[in-house]
């Protein structure tokens, strides 16, 4: 049966997230021959000349998450002389390694399409993300004009390599601003880790004219980013700070998103204020697997783990599928509420039943599960059969339990392993050789703090810090 380029054009953009549907009209589309593209030809109408383009960008904008997929399609679409335009680039940059970006670039000055800023600013977004910014300052340099959308990815570029002072200059020369030119600031000092100062240019969003006469609103993303910052900084001040965002948030919105809602759940469950994480949660009409993850991390973090084990199954009652960071929260509330059995299955059935394979964090939960328990045989043969070399929170978490319930020879033996390996985990090899000491076991103490010096291990230096309040 023969279809149309247009019928086959509409349903390549209805499809663009169905990976089984994209090939079978991929195929139609071959079958079809409206991929070739033949210059002299006489066509009944302009968009005839251009449907070979106009397919060609549907089905590298539909691939594009498989990005060698999408560049096979393009080299295609430049072998059946069907002409790039100002769509196509876009979805590849996206996608692309930093050399494979700078030959796109050369691709899209040959043929005269940086005019569009969206394509000048997907470009310095791919200089930014490989933190080659004097290649995405030029970019945004070389821009003819005022460009709002240019600007604010500059501002991103700044933050995310860490230039929070020539973003903040940069933003003060915009002639105009709109929501996302304040939030991209917000955030990038929450980036870099200057969270005060995040809240503090929050304050001056919210007293600016922009907002004051109604030219900007913040939107969901900036409540998120500012209150990410509260529940880093800790203290009342910034609770307190968290509490007045909520309360212009309940006056001046309908309802509480997806992002929003977990934002607040996660704020007040950092700060130990579960009864409003709890409110929050009840209030929100769609939660998402994040806002799950975030309450079952306020409950397991606050002795509240037979609470935090319940909501993991009433999350599975609606049809949620718990990701890798939803086990974490629920391995944690196992270790911390010395539920082994629980836990334990969990772990061993995680592939199986949810399709996630084990990090580092999961075997670190674990360890410190058994080690709890006093399950120290278990928990050494677990760290001896892991699939990768243990980190230092999984060492940590072993030798902690070795110390606390005597199990020097275990925490020796897996010492020794990493030695060989000469991992740099210095600290987990001193707290060893504390327990030796502790033990007057002096011999073993020197012998192991001799083989960290020939092992070439060296101790991070302590400091001291006063704090004035």
């Amino acid at each position: 049966m023969s279809y149309s380029g247009e019928f086959l054009l509409q349903l390549t953009q209805r499809c663009k997230k169905l990976p089984k549907q994209m090939k079978q009209i991929h195929s139609l589309i071959i079958t079809n021959g409206h991929l070739l593209h033949h210059p002299n030809a006489p066509s009944s109408s302009l968009s005839d000349q251009w449907m070979p383009t106009l397919l060609y960008n549907a089905l590298i904008s539909g691939y594009h998450i498989h990005n060698h997929k999408a560049l096979l399609l393009f080299t295609h679409m430049l072998a059946n002389q069907a002409p790039p335009n100002s769509y196509t680039f876009p979805p590849l940059l996206k996608s692309s390694s930093l050399p494979l970006g700078t030959i796109l670039h050369s691709q899209t000055l040959k043929r005269g399409l940086l005019s569009d800023p969206f394509i000048p600013s997907t470009l310095l977004a791919l200089y930014a993300r490989n933190y080659f910014l004097p290649h995405a300052r030029r970019v945004f340099e070389e821009f003819p004009m005022f460009c709002i959308a240019m600007c604010n990815a500059m501002l991103n570029a700044f933050s995310i390599n860490g230039h929070m002072e020539a973003a903040v200059a940069l933003f003060e020369r915009m002639p105009q601003r709109d929501v996302f030119s304040w939030t991209t600031v917000v955030n990038g000092f929450a980036l870099n880790g200057k969270f005060g100062a995040s809240i503090r240019f929050f304050g001056k969003m919210m007293s600016h004219k922009d907002v004051v006469q109604c030219l900007v609103k913040p939107n969901e993303a900036t409540y998120a980013c500012v209150l990410s910052s509260c529940a880093n900084l800790y203290g009342q001040a910034a609770l307190d700070c968290g509490k007045q965002i909520h309360g212009y948030v309940v006056m001046n919105e309908a309802k509480l998103g997806v992002i929003l809602g977990t934002s607040l759940i996660n704020l007040y469950g950092k700060m130990g204020s579960l009864s409003n994480a709890e409110k929050v949660f009840r209030a929100m009409c769609v939660r998402e697997v994040c806002t799950w993850n975030a309450m079952i991390s306020s409950l397991a973090s606050h002795g509240r783990e037979k609470e935090a084990l319940d909501m993991f199954e009433k999350m599975k009652l609606h049809v949620l599928k718990p990701n890798s960071i939803t086990l974490v929260a629920v391995l944690t509330a196992c270790a911390r509420g010395n539920f082994v059995k629980e836990g334990l299955e969990l772990f061993r059935s995680m592939w199986h039943d949810f399709g996630i394979e084990p990090i580092m964090k999961h075997y670190g939960c674990v360890i410190d599960l058994l080690g709890r328990a006093g399950h120290v045989e278990e928990a050494a043969e677990i760290v001896r059969n892991m699939p990768f070399q243990p980190d230092a929170s999984v060492l940590g978490a072993f030798l902690g339990a070795c110390r606390i319930h005597g199990a020097i020879e275990l925490g020796e033996e897996i010492a020794n392993k990493m030695l060989k390996l000469k991992t740099q985990h210095c600290g987990q090899y001193v707290l060893l050789s504390s327990m030796n000491a502790e033990k007057e076991r002096w011999d073993h103490a020197a012998d192991l703090r001799r083989e960290i010096m020939e092992a070439g291990i060296q101790k991070i230096p302590a400091y001291s810090m006063v704090h004035w309040t």
